[in-house]
């Protein structure tokens, strides 16, 4: 990204935004997804009480570190200058 002056551009304060909106969004969804997998069972079947407690932790557990990668890899990504080059195109090697 150029910057004029120290300062971002608005394009480039937009792309940012856009670019946290979908790192929270997505690992919002991939964690609930994962917690419902893990943790599904124990709030729908009738589970003795330790299984039900090992998979509610481990769940929530696991889909706060999913929820935690996958927010770093995007915006890493992002800086790292993942986007193509020019709008609407992408690069000649994908």
């Amino acid at each position: 990204m150029e910057h004029i002056r120290g300062r971002r551009t608005q394009s480039e304060r937009d792309a940012i935004t856009v670019e946290i909106g979908y790192a929270l969004a997505s690992a919002a969804f991939a964690a609930a997804v994962l917690f419902g997998v893990l943790a599904g069972p124990a709030l729908l079947f009738d589970l003795p009480t330790t299984l039900e407690k090992v998979l509610r932790v481990t769940g929530t557990a696991l889909a706060a570190a999913l929820f935690l990668l996958r927010v770093i890899s995007v915006l890493v990504r992002f800086r790292a200058g993942g986007q193509p080059s020019q709008p609407g195109r992408t690069r000649p090697d994908s």
